[in-house]
């Protein structure tokens, strides 16, 4: 699709990425974080699964921005990835899970919780062909999610799960916090509400410290957005809300990544400080025994070295998101969470980079940006009215109203 005047790379897309990652208002904050977290899954899609040496040793070099696929022309045969084209710009799932969750919040304009998820997300992934880029086709989306995804039509549609146990017996993994942006943005500003809904959604596809990270990283997001935001601020919110093995990782790699000043020193140190909490063990490709099992003392490897990337790179777009993405692991949904906290905290996204990522992929990623701000903003005002309501309520038994 050659890009038009109004579509992915064209005029009117690039002067609203200009506007959109450098200014702080709502939608510029929304849209900086949905097109970064696009960006940075991008970016990080084709060097997934393999080791900070690998891919040095793959590229000649660390990755400064959108590679080829792993084995080059072989993409469509070669394993463990056939037949994904991850690489030259194609978004993953996490995107396309991402942008699902904005036409829910499109559709509801109200704020989401479990039931909303088997509603409206099942059946979007199950009845809407759409462009799906690893696949260079038209398909549902459930033919790209994995297994870990594909539960929520297991247990949503065809199990008639209660949505809000639903996630119990799935792998636990990042599968629900790579989509959680969302929240944050619909949130922005008020970490605790981003936190409480995205359990609430996360209850439906993920448990323990899956469902966890999501509503941490909502909270991340929602922090971000509030005016003055830096990275300390947005681990710190997010270490005021995070419970067990969780909040350990982050607070732990955290502590190392402020050490730091650019990534490259960081990928090992960062590796050594959360490997105590991830199950997964060294050998990203050979889980070991006790992988993705729920537990109160571990956490997913993703948010917490997103977090540390974010404030290896003190706030930057472009540091965070190589970061992640040279840290290799489980790294599109490390840079796709990165990309989101940089992108809300108003750091640039490169122009080059979505207008490249926009053009392979065939998506306008600039769209789900002005839907999601649209919404958010009738959602806050029926936040206004419900909580004026209540004040008058409280008023009515005798007690006094709102101060100010």
């Amino acid at each position: 699709m050659t890009p038009k005047e109004d579509t992915p790379g064209g005029e009117q897309s690039r002067g609203a990425l200009r506007g959109a990652v450098r200014g702080t208002s709502l939608e510029e904050r929304i849209t900086g974080a949905l097109v970064g977290a696009a960006v940075g899954d991008a970016l990080g899609g084709p060097v997934e699964g393999h080791s900070p040496d690998q891919i040095l040793e793959r590229h000649g070099g660390r990755v400064h921005g959108v590679v080829g696929p792993w084995h080059g022309e072989d993409w469509r045969t070669a394993r463990p990835i056939a037949p994904y084209h991850k690489g030259d710009g194609h978004v993953t799932d996490d995107t396309l899970m991402t942008h699902a969750l904005v036409r829910v919040y499109a559709r509801v304009r109200d704020h989401l919780d479990a039931y909303a998820i088997a509603d409206h997300l099942v059946p979007d992934l199950m009845t809407n062909p759409r462009w799906i880029p690893e696949l260079e086709a038209e398909a549902l989306p459930l033919h790209r999610i994995f297994l870990a995804e594909k539960w929520l039509v297991a247990r949503l549609h065809y199990g008639h799960v209660d949505p809000r146990e639903a996630g119990t017996g799935n792998i636990v993994n990042c599968g629900a916090a790579m989509y959680m942006a969302p929240v944050g943005l619909v949130n922005a500003a008020n970490p605790a509400a981003a936190y409480a809904e995205a359990l609430d959604i996360a209850g439906a596809h993920q448990s323990s410290y899956g469902r966890e990270a999501a509503g941490v990283l909502a909270a991340g997001v929602a922090a971000a957005c509030a005016p003055g935001a830096t990275p300390d601020s947005v681990v710190t919110a997010c270490l005021s809300l995070a419970k067990d093995g969780t909040r350990d990782a982050i607070e732990k790699v955290c502590d190392v990544a402020r050490r730091h000043t650019g990534f490259e020193s960081a990928l090992g140190p960062l590796r050594k400080a959360v490997a105590p909490y991830d199950t997964v063990g060294p050998d990203y490709r050979s889980p070991s025994l006790g992988a993705r099992r729920p537990s109160r003392l571990h956490a997913i490897e993703e948010l917490p070295v997103a977090l540390g990337m974010l404030t290896v790179a003190r706030g930057d777009f472009r540091q965070a998101v190589l970061g992640a993405v040279n840290y290799g692991r489980d790294c599109d949904s490390i840079a796709t969470m990165a990309g989101a906290l940089a992108g809300a905290l108003g750091s640039p996204v490169p122009e080059d980079w979505a207008k490249t990522v926009a053009e392979a992929s065939r998506l306008d990623l600039w769209e789900p940006g002005r839907t999601l701000a649209e919404a958010t903003r009738e959602i806050f005002e029926r936040d206004v009215r419900r909580r004026r309501a209540h004040e008058r309520a409280f008023a009515g038994m005798g007690e006094p109203g709102c101060s100010d």
